[in-house]
């Protein structure tokens, strides 16, 4: 997971006074990230092979599902991103998109997956996966640390000790607060009022579904 990258509104005043822009932070998996890209490839070389030496109703039904798989691919590695601005929260998911501002988030909270409370509804942050294996190994470093009894190991904001430099809080649960940090704190600016919206990853859900389709109806009749 990986946090990058500025655009967004402006939020506090820097040193003239002046407001600064707010950089928006964005969340995803580098893991997935690295996964999705890996299988890209390797269906870019199967289909490419297809087409070389298939005969014309195999090549087809590789087009057809090419256009099925591509789509499911990119939905569940690399299309997942968090965005976190200076009035609102984007969470991107496979086939929805939710905005949610900043006064709305009732709450960030980390279990066996990320999640945003807002409205009444629970929603999902797939680019925040948890591992618990990372937050068991956490909470030793942590146990470690206080029982030494260092006083230079005290936990930074990066939820690392500054003796050993080693995580006492998991990457997706650092994440977590960070984010309920920051809803806490833009809830009440104007410009961070509103009302959660979803959009549907229409550029996802429909090539897939032709794509699905056109697959069946090959498969049936060629």
């Amino acid at each position: 997971m990986t946090s990058t990258g500025p655009t967004s509104s402006s939020a506090s005043p820097g040193p003239s006074g002046e407001p600064t822009a707010y950089a928006d932070r964005v969340f995803r998996s580098g893991a997935g990230v690295f996964w999705g890209c890996a299988m890209l490839a390797v269906v870019a070389w199967l289909t490419i092979d297809a087409l070389i030496k298939g005969e014309a109703a195999t090549i087809w039904k590789v087009l057809a599902g090419l256009l099925f798989v591509v789509p499911l691919v990119v939905a569940f590695t690399i299309r997942p991103a968090v965005y976190a601005g200076a009035d609102r929260l984007r969470i991107r998911n496979p086939f929805r998109t939710i905005t949610l501002p900043w006064a709305a988030v009732d709450a960030v909270r980390s279990g066996y997956s990320s999640e945003v409370l807002a409205g009444g509804a629970k929603y999902q942050m797939w680019a925040v996966p948890v591992s618990i294996r990372q937050r068991k190994k956490a909470i030793r470093n942590q146990a470690r640390s206080a029982a030494s009894n260092d006083p230079d190991s005290t936990r930074t904001s990066f939820g690392r000790s500054s003796a050993s430099n080693k995580p006492t809080v998991s990457m997706s649960d650092q994440t977590v607060r960070d984010l309920q940090e920051l809803a806490e704190s833009r809830a009440s600016e104007p410009s961070a009022q509103g009302t959660p919206s979803v959009r549907w990853a229409l550029e996802i859900i429909v090539p897939g579904a032709v794509g699905l389709v056109a697959l069946i109806v090959l498969l049936a009749t060629v």
